[in-house]
């Protein structure tokens, strides 16, 4: 275990405490190993998303007290902040779970309450302008890129609405399981979705498409904070599972995730 952990702290000089702290109190995420804990050098308010890519990392967070919605990037090498942009549109300023897609990134931007509006907001990934956006009726919490469009879900993900690439609604997924999705994205041919099942447990789960037949689910536990690790934000490359559940000061989690 010594050994274990020093290896660790190469990476990562906060993962020792961490990983020492979880002893016996928390499962992580199920059949995963953590490999490193970094924290995130700028100021972030209530997360919501979080997506990667070779250079950065990007972050959405809410400042509720001053009814601002924000997209954050850090450097990817270092963890430090970079650059923001205000995605406020009007009475939307809760920005949530996003996607990177090719040179855009797609943001939903809602009201801050279920059963409301949003915007779904295309950026430039390079310049972080907008694109373009389409409104929609109902309060988006959560968006993922699928081959054929967008799919996004509402607010605790009840419902997943499916969009076409003419922004034209085509479906809408009743979510049959109690987990409240609060971050999705589409791998290697699958919806992926993380989210809470109490305040101390969560799930995420993997959906064959466009079937949405369920394929594996991982349980989910609380941080060191006693945070649940699915609360919000999360992004997955290949096994590389990446997670933001606390708000700023924040920390962003990497774990491997054993094959299935």
């Amino acid at each position: 275990m010594k050994i274990r952990v020093m290896l660790l702290c190469a990476v990562s000089i906060c993962c020792a405490p961490l990983l020492a702290s979880h002893k016996g109190k928390s499962v992580g995420i199920e059949g995963a190993r953590l490999a490193d804990v970094r924290n995130l050098d700028g100021k972030l308010y209530h997360v919501q998303g979080v997506d990667l890519d070779a250079d950065h990392i990007w972050v959405t967070s809410v400042d509720e007290s001053n009814r601002r919605g924000y997209l954050h990037q850090f450097n990817r090498a270092t963890a430090k902040f970079e650059r923001q942009v205000d995605l406020t549109d009007g009475n939307r300023y809760h920005p949530g779970g996003f996607t990177i897609g090719g040179d855009s990134i797609w943001v939903p931007v809602a009201e801050y309450k279920p059963d409301s509006s949003a915007v779904l907001v295309e950026l430039d990934k390079r310049t972080l302008a907008v694109k373009g956006k389409f409104f929609v009726e109902d309060h988006l919490g959560c968006v993922a890129m699928t081959p054929d469009g967008l799919i996004a879900g509402n607010w605790g993900s009840r419902k997943l609405y499916v969009f076409d690439h003419a922004r034209k609604q085509v479906r809408v997924i009743k979510n049959a399981t109690k987990n409240q999705y609060q971050d999705i994205k589409f791998v290697d041919g699958m919806l992926v979705a993380s989210g809470s099942l109490s305040r101390k447990t969560g799930a995420i789960d993997w959906y064959a498409w466009p079937s949405m037949k369920l394929v594996r689910s991982l349980r989910a536990g609380v941080d060191d904070r006693g945070t649940l690790y699915t609360r919000e934000a999360m992004a997955l490359k290949a096994n590389d599972l990446y997670l933001v559940p606390e708000d700023g000061p924040s920390r962003l989690f990497h774990f491997v995730l054993a094959k299935p």
